[in-house]
C-alpha cells in the first residue's frame, strides 16, 4: 500500500511540469532540498525512481510518467470535491478561471467588471491566448470556461454562443477604396492583406470565405497580435479581416475605416466552451449564465 502525502503529490506535479527541481521551488516558495526531499520520500513509498538526470537535465522515468498521470488527476478530484462543497454552503464565493481568445479580450475586461461587481467574492484568474493554446488549456483541465470562437468538432466540448462577432475588412483613411460602395469580393484579390498567424480563429473563418468565393488573397504580413495588425494597417501597408470587436477605438477616432465589402461582415459568434466531463463549480456556472444572459447587450 502506498503511503504518501497530497503535499508529496503537489512537490512531485511541479517538478514534473518544469522538470527542474529549482523551478518548482521558485512556484511553491520552498528551498529547493525541501523539494527534493519530498520528492525522494515520495520514490521511497513508491518504490522506483521517478526521475533521472542526464547531464544537467532531469527527465521523468516511466515510474514518474505513470504517477504524473494519477497526480494530475488526484488534483482534479480535489478542485471538484472543493467546488461541490462551496456550492453545498451555497456561498457565492470561490475561484474562477477562464482563458479568453486575444481577440475576445477587447470586451471580456468590461463583461468581467460587471460579473465581479455583481459578485465580489469570487476571484477570477484571466489568461488570454491564441486559439491552439486554448484548446490545449481545455485538454488538460486547467480551466473552468473558455471564450473563443467556434470550437472544432471532436473535442469533448460543451460550446453555447452568446454573442455576435462580426469580421469586417478595415483600411487605412488613406486608402483608395475608402468612401467606394459594395465593393466586389474580387477586389481583394489585387490587395496585400495583413492576416493572423495559422491557426487564429479569425484566420480561419476568413480564408473559408475567400476560398467560397474562389479568391486567392495575397498576403504580405503575418502577425501574432491584433493591435500588431491595426498599426499596420494603419501604416498603409495593406488590408485585415478583423473582429469588428477589436478595432471600435480606432473607428471612432478615425484612425481606421471599414470598407463596404460585399457579403461583408462575415457573421460568427463568441462562444463560451467547457470540457463535456467538467463539474462546474458555482463560480463557473454563475459567470456562463451571466454571459448567456448579458452577453448579447453589449
Amino acid at each position: 500500500m502506498l503511503h504518501l502525502t497530497l503535499r508529496q503529490l503537489q512537490v512531485f506535479e511541479a517538478v514534473a511540469r518544469h522538470l527542474s527541481f529549482s523551478k518548482a521551488a521558485r512556484e511553491l516558495h520552498l528551498s529547493q532540498p525541501a523539494v527534493s526531499m519530498q520528492v525522494k520520500l515520495l520514490e521511497e513509498s513508491v518504490g522506483l525512481p521517478l526521475f533521472e538526470q542526464l547531464g544537467k537535465k532531469i527527465f521523468m522515468t516511466e515510474a514518474g510518467r505513470e504517477m504524473f498521470h494519477y497526480s494530475k488527476s488526484i488534483a482534479e478530484l480535489l478542485q471538484e470535491a472543493e467546488a461541490v462543497f462551496t456550492q453545498m454552503k451555497g456561498l457565492d464565493k470561490g475561484e474562477l478561471r477562464i482563458a479568453v481568445a486575444s481577440t475576445a479580450n477587447y470586451f471580456a475586461t468590461q463583461l468581467l467588471a460587471h460579473f465581479c461587481q455583481a459578485h465580489p467574492e469570487i476571484v477570477v484568474h484571466l489568461d488570454v491566448a491564441n486559439r491552439a493554446e486554448l484548446l490545449d488549456y481545455l485538454e488538460r483541465n486547467s480551466l473552468d470556461l473558455a471564450v473563443m470562437g467556434q470550437p472544432p468538432e471532436g473535442h469533448d466540448l460543451v460550446a453555447e454562443s452568446f454573442m455576435e462577432n462580426p469580421l469586417v475588412v478595415i483600411a487605412s483613411p488613406n486608402h483608395a477604396l475608402n468612401g467606394q460602395m459594395q465593393i466586389p469580393v474580387a477586389r481583394l484579390a489585387s490587395e496585400t492583406m495583413i492576416v493572423r498567424e495559422p491557426g487564429s480563429g479569425t484566420r480561419s473563418a476568413s480564408e473559408r470565405f475567400f476560398l467560397q468565393h474562389k479568391i486567392t488573397p495575397r498576403i504580405g504580413l503575418v502577425m501574432n497580435t491584433n493591435e500588431a495588425i491595426k498599426q499596420a494597417v494603419q501604416a498603409g501597408m495593406g488590408l485585415a479581416v478583423v473582429s469588428l470587436h477589436t478595432v471600435a477605438l480606432e473607428l471612432q477616432t478615425q484612425r481606421l475605416i471599414t470598407l463596404d465589402v460585399l457579403d461583408f461582415p462575415i457573421r460568427r459568434h463568441w462562444f463560451v466552451v467547457h470540457r463535456q466531463d467538467k463539474r462546474l463549480s458555482t463560480a463557473a456556472l454563475a459567470f456562463k449564465q451571466f454571459l448567456l444572459a448579458q452577453g448579447g447587450v453589449l
